[in-house]
């Protein structure tokens, strides 16, 4: 398995070989790249980096040897910990720091980590950046810290409380109203941070928090990535509890998906939906989300009578949107919830709060909160990419099909139909093809789908 550079990072398997692996060497060697970069970048004699990882069992080591590479760059290291990807984007900003690191392979199982690279903003770096990094990397191009100008390591564990703090602060928050309700809620942290992080929220805002997974031993129970066919437990346990809701989420926190009190799920396209409906209601603005995301938000931001844009897949990309737009909210349909109020980066802990806030005031169930939004479905299917297949060649065929249709090509290929869509994309992470449909009826999506996915299939042969 290569190792994967892009946009999201540098992200590969644990263990095998230098160059093909996410091997010690490696991680040692982008970690030194980017320490290279953020010193040539900051012009300062003294540079502060902030580092925080998820629960992964391979965590612990990828920390030590980024660490204390970046010290032998004479780089200071704040090391938050076991942490979530938006908290580390907080306490960049907190500790003016220029930098950050999270470890974290996001929603890939067990055996994957990754280096996520964050800018003094504590955004992701740009595109620009991410190439200037990998070609120092590439050149070995390091100049390491004389003895005497070693860099140090300060530990600082109160970053996940400081988060919340924050998030607790936020004007459209309404911790007492939500207190007033007496919610309970099943939580499934999957074994990773989020089992400390939003269980911890919960009570802050008075919610009897229900804990499914939420050891964080690094063990994920089921494949990480919250969707409805990885979630039988907490959709069974939300029934048998008779809890309000469930709420999932995914190893390093970015990712938000709810449960309905019938063990359904509120669709992870919804997450953003809602969250923007409620901010909406309260803040006139304008709304960014990704090519992959639901129609559904698009319509929510007519009817509150604001512009809908949508931008490339990749967070740094929905962010440079929504500052070009002055969005107020946006995101992925991922379930990545972006309130700038806080900061620029996909952020469950805010997305529960603003859900929370949003239940409390409507004073209905989560199940009746569904219903009341445009009723979309979505098919996520994908095609595993092998060294005989070019998928560029597969878009650009495909392009040249379906000209005739409403075509997006800033980000793979999206076909727009009067009632329907798909998008079409090599991933950021993954050697594969991503392929996304949206239409008014489950069947729909899945058929449009199937029907992509054999058109592709001949184009292989």
């Amino acid at each position: 398995m290569s190792l994967i550079k892009s946009i999201s990072g540098i992200r590969g398997t644990i263990g095998g070989k230098v160059d093909e692996n996410l091997t010690p060497i490696d991680a040692v060697k982008f970690a030194a790249a980017y320490g290279s970069w953020l010193k040539g970048q900051s012009g300062k004699e003294r540079v502060k980096v902030v580092i925080g990882r998820d629960a992964r069992i391979s965590g612990e080591m990828i920390q030590n040897l980024v660490q204390y590479t970046l010290i032998g760059l004479g780089i200071d290291v704040v090391n938050i910990g076991l942490s979530t990807t938006p908290t580390v984007e907080v306490a960049v900003s907190m500790e003016e720091a220029d930098g950050g690191i999270i470890l974290t392979a996001s929603h890939n199982p067990k055996e994957w980590n990754a280096l996520k690279l964050l800018n003094n903003k504590g955004e992701f770096v740009s595109d620009q950046d991410g190439k200037a990094i990998l070609k120092i990397a590439q050149e070995n191009d390091f100049s390491f810290a004389q003895v005497d100008n070693l860099g140090e390591i300060f530990i600082n564990d109160a970053y996940i409380d400081i988060h919340i703090d924050e998030v607790l602060q936020l004007p459209l928050v309404t911790p007492e109203a939500i207190q007033e309700k007496k919610f309970r809620v099943v939580v499934d942290g999957v074994n990773s941070s989020g089992g400390i992080a939003i269980p911890n929220l919960l009570k802050e805002l008075g919610v009897e928090v229900i804990k499914l997974y939420c050891e964080p031993n690094g063990q994920f129970p089921h494949n990480p990535e919250p969707l409805k066919e990885h979630l039988g437990d907490i959709c069974k346990k939300v029934v048998e509890e008779k809890a309000d809701f469930g709420i999932v989420v995914d190893p390093d926190v970015d990712r938000l998906a709810f449960i309905t009190e019938d063990g359904e799920m509120f669709g992870e396209e919804y997450t953003l939906v809602a969250c923007a409906d409620y901010v909406l209601s309260k803040t006139k603005g304008n709304v960014v989300s990704n090519l992959s995301s639901s129609r559904a938000l698009r319509d929510i931001a007519h009817k509150h009578g604001v512009t809908y844009t949508a931008a490339a897949v990749g967070e740094v990309n929905v962010v440079t949107e929504m500052k070009r737009t002055e969005a107020i909210i946006g995101g992925e349909g991922n379930g990545g919830i972006i309130y700038p109020e806080l900061h620029y980066g996909r952020d469950a802990l805010v997305g529960v709060a603003l859900f929370l806030s949003l239940l409390a005031e409507r004073g209905i169930s989560v199940k009746q909160l569904r219903e009341s939004y445009p009723a979309y479905f979505m098919s996520k299917n994908k095609i595993q990419l092998t060294e005989h297949i070019n998928p560029d060649h597969i878009l650009n065929e495909m392009e040249k099909k379906y000209a005739s249709e409403q075509i997006t090509t800033i980000d793979g290929l999206k076909i727009d139909f009067p009632e329907s869509w798909i998008h079409l994309r090599k991933s950021n992470t993954e050697p594969i093809i991503r392929i996304y449909t949206e239409a008014k009826s489950q069947k729909e999506a899945d058929e449009l789908a199937t029907r992509f996915i054999e058109e592709i299939k001949a184009l292989c042969k």
